[in-house]
């Protein structure tokens, strides 16, 4: 469709209320919550989901309702420097943790919170500024042939707030639920949060479900899908992977294991020592080998969509309508060089001239990448790990090959592989974003400049967060798993050190191969195979009840469309709900309350809250249902989303 025959529901002669101090002030304090969130979210599952669609809506209820502001603009302008808090989060936290378990074993310094502020500003500035010259191509040009499902949704969201409706209370509803749950299960620890069952008669498998909020939402909003590829994935592991290698290795020393067989293994450690030794290799492989898919696959698309994008751009200049501006390619220039001679001489960013070159030059490919593909799967399903993983493994082999080796060539590997996984994020986010704006009328150089801004606070912030979740529970450990980060740490060290595990890499390589050729889609799988199926399951439970909501009868499709569209709200609120607890139960496990005064062990205000005993709570008289009083209160939970997203759903008809 032409852009000219395009109406947006501002119209472009219409001049409205857009980059004010109130937009600047929300939309920062919601960069920094929800990029709180999203932190926890893909530091315990491995996946981050999109903000905007509940910071469209929180907006709205502030703006609207509490300040009494009527700019449909202002309130877009919010959501877009709000969800930057979240891409920025994203790319940070699937990478720079590693940097922390290095330090832990003591082979590097703990990265300062300048270091982190400065790649995470660099990264989101890069994201934006090599997205920019891409709207005309993508957003104007392709409108109808590109979906961005998150964008379109903002757009519906922020229409429908121009006329009132329930949406706002849906989705405080559920971040309230879901803080109370999480502060439940994992504060006063009345019910434990993660289900877990080993199966005696079928050696080396085993079952489980973390019986929390996030995950619910994570596989209601992703829909059952993209759910079942994950979960897909963690069958395989858990139910076929792991048996063979129980059935087979039971009287062998297998590597990476050196000091115990199998059985051994399997008698001190269970399903877990399988997983943890041998399945996340194994899925190693198999999410390599989706990005460099992704990367092969989307080539033509990248060399024709910068084509038409520096073809197209500039021609609707400064005096163009107020629709078609866009930051001038004079500024977007000398932008991108700024940063790349920051990334080259700031001694906080360890990186030297042909390191800064790799970033800009995959940086540019996977701008390119991200934004298509949020476009045909959302920003929630946006692989960004996947192109992560694909450019470490290509950088570390380059900077290994140039004599950088050891541990500064790996610190330097995962420093490439942050910044481009927070490029790719932002400019996912970024493109959501500016179709928001195009649908409902925003003018882009002050969405862009919204983006750029979200971009800095987030940056200011998210050192200060890693730093807290750290300290709180340590990267790598059962709480905070860091499974991303993990992966790019193992596949880092094993290709400079030459010591990968590369049989077992080999198999998570043919399987992704295998998994192609049957035209699955391979990143969730592979995700599916290398997190533990603890997490895919409670994931599959949200998709099923996506799928239910979405093949029940109804009055009318409008009743249809509008109970779904609740539901998304409301587990939206849930995954924030979860991940704004989860950030003041680390800052809880870090404040000392005085010592125990059985054990004479130093007591933290969180230890303090939950009254940890070997027998729980109260002595027990809950925690003491064990699993199916886990069981029990995420089948509440899942309840709740379906009666939450129809008594919304029949609010709005009012």
């Amino acid at each position: 469709m032409e852009e000219k025959k395009f109406q947006p529901y501002i119209p472009a002669d219409k001049v409205m209320p857009e980059f004010t101090v109130v937009s600047v002030i929300l939309g920062a304090i919601l960069a920094i919550v929800f990029g709180g969130a999203n932190a926890y979210l893909g530091l315990k599952v491995g996946m981050t989901v999109s903000a905007s669609i509940p910071a469209a809506v929180i907006s709205m209820g502030v703006i609207r309702k509490i300040l009494k502001r009527d700019s449909i603009l202002e309130n877009n302008m919010v959501q877009t420097i709000g969800s930057a808090g979240e891409s920025v989060a994203a790319g940070a936290i699937f990478t720079l943790p590693a940097l922390f378990m290095w330090a832990d074993d003591g082979l590097c310094d703990v990265p300062s919170l300048v270091q982190i502020g400065l790649i995470a500003l660099c990264g989101g500035v890069l994201g934006v500024l090599l997205m920019v010259p891409l709207r005309k191509a993508l957003i104007v040009k392709e409108h109808g042939v590109l979906a961005y499902p998150e964008g379109q949704a903002c757009a519906e969201v922020l229409i429908a707030g121009e006329e009132g409706g329930a949406k706002a209370s849906t989705v405080f509803t559920g971040l309230g639920i879901a803080a109370l749950y999480k502060f439940i299960a994992d504060g006063l620890k009345l019910f434990p949060s993660e289900v877990d069952y080993s199966i005696p008669a079928y050696k080396g498998a085993g079952i489980g479900m973390d019986v929390l909020p996030a995950l619910a939402g994570v596989g209601y909003i992703c829909g059952p899908k993209v759910s079942s590829y994950l979960f897909a994935g963690g069958t395989l592991a858990w139910f076929v992977v792991m048996p063979l290698i129980a059935l087979f290795g039971s009287d062998l020393i297998i590597y990476p294991v050196k000091d115990m067989t199998i059985a051994e293994l399997w008698a001190a450690k269970g399903t877990w020592g399988l997983w943890s030794n041998y399945v996340k290799y194994i899925g190693a492989g198999a999410v390599a080998t989706g990005g460099i898919l992704s990367l092969i696959k989307s080539l033509p698309l990248i060399v024709r969509t910068f084509k038409e994008a520096i073809g197209g751009y500039g021609k609707n200049g400064a005096g163009s309508l107020r629709t078609e501006q866009d930051l001038s390619m004079k500024v977007l220039g000398v932008g991108v060089l700024l940063v790349a001679l920051a990334l080259w001489l700031l001694p906080s960013i360890p990186l030297n001239f042909f390191s800064a070159l790799i970033v800009i030059i995959f940086g540019f490919f996977f701008a390119t990448v991200s934004s298509r593909m949020v476009g045909l799967i959302g920003s929630s399903n946006n692989p960004v790990s996947g192109m992560a993983i694909a450019t470490l493994l290509i950088s570390t082999m380059l900077l290994k090959a140039t004599g950088t080796d050891g541990i500064e060539g790996m610190v330097a590997a995962i420093t490439i592989g942050s910044l481009i996984c927070i490029i790719a994020a932002i400019a996912g986010d970024t493109s959501q974003d500016l179709k928001t704006g195009f649908l409902v009328g925003a003018t882009p150089k002050k969405q862009q400049m919204g983006e750029l801004l979200g971009c800095v606070i987030s940056a200011l912030a998210v050192g200060g967060i890693l730093y807290l979740l750290n300290a709180a529970w340590t990267y790598g450990g059962k709480e905070l798993p860091a499974a991303q980060a993990s992966l790019m740490k193992m596949v880092v060290e094993g290709v400079m050190g030459g010591n990968l595990p590369w049989a077992l890499v080999f198999v998570g390589v043919f399987i992704a191969l295998v998994v192609e050729i049957l035209g699955v889609p391979v990143m969730p799988f592979a995700i599916g195979l290398y997190l533990p199926i603890h997490l895919s399951t409670p994931i599959m439970a949200g998709g099923l009840l996506r799928f239910y909501m979405e093949k029940r009868k109804y009055a009318n499709e409008k009743e249809k469309k509008d109970t779904v569209q609740s539901g998304v709200l409301y587990t939206s609120g849930l995954i924030a709900g979860e991940g704004i607890v989860g950030i003041l139960l680390a800052v809880f496990a870090v404040i000392p309350m005085g010592v125990s005064a059985v054990t004479g062990d130093p007591l933290t205000l969180g230890e303090k809250i939950s009254m940890v005993s070997p027998d729980g709570f109260l002595g027990g008289s809950f925690a003491g249902l064990g699993n199916i009083g886990g069981l029990v209160f995420f089948a509440i939970l899942l309840a709740s989303v379906y009666f939450f997203a129809r008594k919304s759903a029949k609010s709005s008809d009012k």
